[in-house]
């Protein structure tokens, strides 16, 4: 409890808060759906709107054999929850003492330690040791603890309710614009550059960016795609790999290397972002370097073409 309340607390604001807890991984168009309704539950009676967020997936330390991948890195979920237009976005850690505590004391710490007043919460979400923490109890222990709760509505494209379970799904697919659908904007990944095999400018003479990720971070389909990298502030045009290079590889960890269009430079230990726009084609093996650099080439010229027509903004 005490870390807990030392997480929330050190985000705390200065005032009375309306919050919507979870792990919002993807900060998909569903999430953005509850986010809206927080804020304006939130106006409505004179709160400020934060987002309570798990920086790890609770499986991660209930069942930590079973690889739970996730659709954004941390970094980039808190700078979409920010931008999502809430006050202050609290990121706290899912513990195993956290995983024992009754929805009476976690609720007991939402109150004390930030504020809590009013509590938005999903259809199916639930809380606390052995999950009793329903909508329907929470509210009654909220009026004994003064707060209250309110039960977003439903959000569905197509019929059919956005969650991050079926973007996951999708991604491995590789039907980057199904995801971003879903998301509302173009699947990203984004991370350090690091150094490759340094195949890419000296053989192929494609020098590309590698990208550091978590081994946990979901990735699409192993292919080619047409790609925006952004790199301190500055967006470039971009062919990304996705895959093993079977090329030279029989088995290999699963590499991302962007080649960057019209950039002359050392992108070595900078942040890079990357968003996927179009699926070129699946990963390939080639008889030679001469077939492969012929493939490359084509590949460029598709991501100049697709590129030309997608959106400046990054918006799906």
């Amino acid at each position: 409890m005490t870390t807990l309340c030392e997480e929330l607390e050190a985000q705390r604001p200065l005032g009375p808060v309306a919050a919507s807890f979870g792990v919002f991984d993807g900060v998909h168009r569903g999430h953005l759906h509850v986010i809206e309704q927080l804020r304006r539950a939130a106006a409505a009676r004179g709160l400020i709107p934060v987002i309570v967020t798990l920086s790890n997936n609770p499986l991660s330390v209930l069942r930590p054999e079973v690889p739970v991948v996730q659709i954004t890195s941390l970094r980039e979920r808190l700078d979409l929850l920010r931008a999502s237009g809430v006050e202050r976005v609290v990121p706290v850690t899912f513990t195993r003492d956290m995983s024992l505590l009754s929805a009476e004391e976690f609720m007991h710490a939402l109150c004390d330690c930030l504020g809590l007043r009013h509590l938005l919460v999903g259809p199916d979400f639930a809380l606390g040791h052995g999950r009793e923490g329903t909508p329907q109890y929470m509210a009654t222990l909220g009026a004994d603890m003064g707060y209250t709760v309110e039960t977003a509505t439903p959000f569905e494209l197509d019929g059919v309710s956005v969650r991050s379970t079926a973007i996951r799904q999708i991604l491995a697919t590789g039907d980057i614009e199904a995801a971003a659908k879903l998301l509302g904007r173009p699947f990203a990944l984004d991370g350090p550059v690091v150094e490759g095999e340094g195949r890419g400018g000296g053989l192929l003479g494609f020098p590309t960016a590698n990208l550091g990720l978590n081994p946990l971070q979901a990735l699409p389909a192993d292919g080619v795609y047409a790609t925006w990298i952004t790199v301190e502030g500055i967006r470039y045009p971009s062919a990304t790999s996705v895959g093993i290079k079977p090329t030279f590889h029989d088995e290999a960890p699963r590499v991302i290397e962007a080649f960057v269009l019209d950039f002359d430079g050392n992108l070595y230990g900078k942040h890079a972002r990357l968003e996927f726009v179009k699926r070129l084609r699946g990963q390939e093996r080639f008889d030679g370097v001469d077939a492969l650099v012929a493939k490359m080439t084509q590949d460029i010229g598709e991501t100049r073409a697709v590129l030309a027509h997608a959106p400046a903004s990054g918006k799906a």
